[in-house]
């Protein structure tokens, strides 16, 4: 018979172990799929053709198709659809200020 401290027997890494090694899991894993999802935006940017910029709108010429145009405008504002400041907005780009 044996006296003394009794012997304990341990299975694994015990319960910090686990958490530290599933901690280090979980950051790889996830430092691993940050990396993949740069990678496929980089190579879909690579694919993609650049679209050439939208012409730019020529100036309306003064006459009949400004005056429409106010009108229009004008009718929007008064039915609340556009506000004074985007009514203005809208107003100078009409009257090509």
């Amino acid at each position: 018979m044996m006296f003394g401290r009794p012997v304990v027997v341990r299975r694994g890494p015990g319960l910090l172990g686990a958490a530290a090694r599933t901690a280090v899991v979980a950051g790889t894993a996830s430092a691993v799929a940050g990396g993949v999802r740069r990678r496929q935006a980089d190579r879909q940017a690579e694919a993609e053709p650049q679209a050439p910029p939208a012409p730019q709108a020529a100036a309306p010429a003064p006459g009949g198709d400004s005056i429409a145009e106010l009108e229009r405008l004008a009718a929007l504002k008064q039915q609340g659809v556009l506000s004074d400041a985007e009514f203005a907005a809208a107003k100078a780009k009409v009257l090509g200020l």
